[in-house]
């Protein structure tokens, strides 16, 4: 469901309500929430104001992650939690800030998957060998 921007439905200072004198337009209206979960990989392309195309990311497998000066693509384990939402941590939802398992370690998302179609993410802890 998308979020309106727009002030059309808001009372007036006085608490009056106020009688539109137009609709709706397509430009006030907020995009799509894309919420990337771990699975096999999948994306979706969406155009944007002023004919862009933005690409967000459904369900990954795999994570961009820096580890010690190098970037090596990992599998995602698991979604061990999200603080940015306590429903996306129960339902493993992956956005920016979550933390994800790896096998090389713990690592923090650093992307938005949503709105940059890829995931990247950062070592935070890593497994003893």
């Amino acid at each position: 469901m998308v979020q309106w921007h727009t002030g059309i439905h808001k009372r007036k200072k006085t608490g009056a309500k106020p009688h539109p004198r137009r609709g709706k337009r397509k430009h006030e209206r907020g995009g799509e929430i894309h919420l990337a979960s771990s699975g096999e990989f999948e994306a979706v392309n969406r155009r944007v104001r002023g004919g862009a195309v933005k690409t967000a990311v459904v369900s990954a497998s795999q994570a961009n992650v820096a580890v010690e000066k190098t970037v090596k693509k990992l599998d995602i384990l698991r979604v061990v939690s999200n603080p940015s939402n306590r429903d996306y941590d129960r339902r493993k939802v992956i956005t920016k800030g979550a933390i994800i398992e790896t096998p090389e370690g713990l690592a923090r998302v650093t992307s938005s998957p949503g709105k940059h179609g890829v995931v990247n993410a950062v070592l935070v802890k890593q497994v003893q060998a």
